[in-house]
């Protein structure tokens, strides 16, 4: 496993998400309104919509698309259309730097 660098804290306002791409995966990297982060995969898993698109609502972020709900923390869905659960991975932050291990 390997640990990528992502953005910088200061990339990411509370309450909202910034994106990046890590070996070919699209990556929602999610802040809390209390500042913690988050990593999910940046793909709704019921019609593949961007969820960084979405509304970031605590630990929840809802699709733009048609409104399903994933837990930012385990990327389980939470409301639906959406019935599968999306990718979460382990972030961690080293000094000022957000960094995340892909599975």
């Amino acid at each position: 496993m390997t640990w990528h660098t992502t953005l910088k804290v200061t990339d990411v306002e509370p309450g909202k998400v910034g994106v990046v791409e890590i070996d070919g995966e699209r990556v929602a990297i999610c802040r809390t309104d209390e500042g913690d982060f988050y990593a999910i995969a940046d793909l709704c898993s019921h019609d593949g919509g961007a969820l960084d698109q979405g509304e970031l609502l605590g630990e929840r972020i809802e699709c733009p698309r048609h409104g399903a709900q994933f837990d930012i923390k385990t990327g389980r869905a939470l409301t639906l259309p959406a019935v599968r659960p999306i990718k979460s991975y382990p972030l961690r932050v080293v000094d000022d730097t957000i960094e995340v291990e892909l599975a």
